[in-house]
């Protein structure tokens, strides 16, 4: 997500200039995480993480500094149905406690054009912590025309494959590839000036 920060401050630009890194913070209220597989052929299935939270911090006179740490409680899943998430929580899966974690941490980034970059990050999910390369695209940066302040909106994906997290059950036959689709935006902190 480092690249998302870097696309922000183009957006930012003619509005903001920081001479110091700027903390923001996700707007949980408007992030998302969307997850499909293929199950057996018949059809794809989707998953969600909503309400997570996470803190971007933006170097605009060196983007490569920037960074972004973010995280979720593996319980707050959402499938739709009940006997779903328990069966993902359950030994065959997660077996996941109350207090397990999913985490990205960025540590690269690689702008790619003007609104679009690739973000390096570790991916920590079910114990097991691998690199992933996020495709991330800026939808927007500007001022909040209702909160009043600086505001910016994301898209990013990113292919994983069940089995690299210990979590490839029934592969091939339930997918172990899963494709990743997410939207996030974020705030301006307040005070705004990285402390």
């Amino acid at each position: 997500m480092k690249s998302l920060l870097f696309a922000a401050a183009l957006g930012f630009a003619a509005t903001a200039v920081a001479a110091e890194p700027v903390d923001y913070t996700l707007d949980s209220g408007h992030s998302q995480i969307l997850f499909k597989y293929n199950h057996l052929g018949y059809s794809t299935t989707w998953g969600m993480f909503s309400g997570f939270e996470g803190t971007i911090t933006f170097d605009a006179e060196n983007p490569e500094a920037s960074s972004v740490d973010v995280s979720m409680p593996v319980k707050s899943m959402l499938t739709g149905w009940e006997e779903r998430f328990e069966h993902l929580m359950s030994p065959d899966f997660f077996d996941a406690s109350d207090d397990e974690m999913v985490s990205f941490v960025s540590t690269g980034i690689e702008v790619t054009g003007e609104d679009t970059a690739l973000i390096t990050g570790d991916l920590t999910l079910n114990g097991v912590t691998r690199e992933i390369v996020l495709d991330a695209k800026l939808n927007q940066a500007s001022m909040h025309p209702m909160q009043n302040k600086p505001w910016a909106g994301f898209d990013a994906t990113v292919q994983l494959l069940r089995s690299d997290y210990d979590l490839g059950k029934f592969a091939p036959f339930v997918g172990d590839e899963v494709d990743v689709q997410i939207s996030i935006e974020a705030q301006a902190a307040e005070g705004g000036d990285g402390n």
